[in-house]
């Protein structure tokens, strides 16, 4: 096996591989992670969306004005290529609460996280707080704007979240591409500081 500093016929340094990174998109049920994923992703997105049946009536409630048909009952999947050295995987949790059991197998080896808030529906996104804090994940908090539900400023969000100063809170179309990107490049840079700090701490 070669290493890093030897060359290769041609004279050519090996390239070396990109760093996989895997974040969660996290948040309250209904509240777009699936779209988030999908908007940013640049394979198809693997998405374990299933139909809403009645039994789920009163249980899986999506909101004021949507018209969600589906639900995750897994997870969701995507992959973007930052740069040459940085393959972003998107994992995205299902919304409810009888899904929770599978937050710890989709946490392993996640490096930070975004949870989604529909300023509708804040009490929805606690779920997805606590448990971040709980394991020291690295977050971000997105307020995704829906057409025609309550709007709050980041101000109104961060009080009613009660999230910690340092934590950053977005707002995002998570139907836009490049907002979804910027709230990916803003959590991706808490992650470095995150890291700098704890090795700066350890001398």
């Amino acid at each position: 096996m070669s290493l890093p500093s030897e060359t290769v016929a041609g004279g050519r340094a090996p390239t070396r591989p990109p760093i996989p990174v895997k974040i969660l998109i996290s948040g309250g049920f209904g509240v777009g992670k699936t779209t988030t994923v999908g908007a940013l992703s640049e394979i198809s997105p693997l998405s374990t969306e299933a139909a809403m049946t009645t039994a789920a009536a009163g249980i899986d409630d999506a909101g004021t004005n949507s018209t969600k048909t589906t639900t995750t009952v897994a997870m969701d999947f995507g992959r973007v290529t930052i740069d040459e050295s940085i393959i972003l995987y998107m994992f995205g949790t299902p919304g409810q609460d009888r899904f929770g059991f599978m937050w710890n197998d989709l946490a392993d080896g996640a490096l930070g996280g975004i949870v989604l808030v529909d300023p509708s529906r804040i009490d929805d996104c606690f779920v997805a707080l606590d448990y971040f804090d709980k394991i020291e994940l690295p977050y971000v908090v997105a307020v995704n704007e829906f057409a025609g539900r309550t709007t709050l400023t980041l101000d109104q969000v961060r009080h009613a979240t009660d999230v910690d100063a340092d934590i950053p809170v977005v707002r995002i179309d998570a139907r836009d591409r490049e907002q979804v990107k910027d709230a990916v490049l803003t959590l991706l840079n808490v992650i470095l500081h995150r890291a700098r700090t704890r090795n700066a701490e350890r001398g």
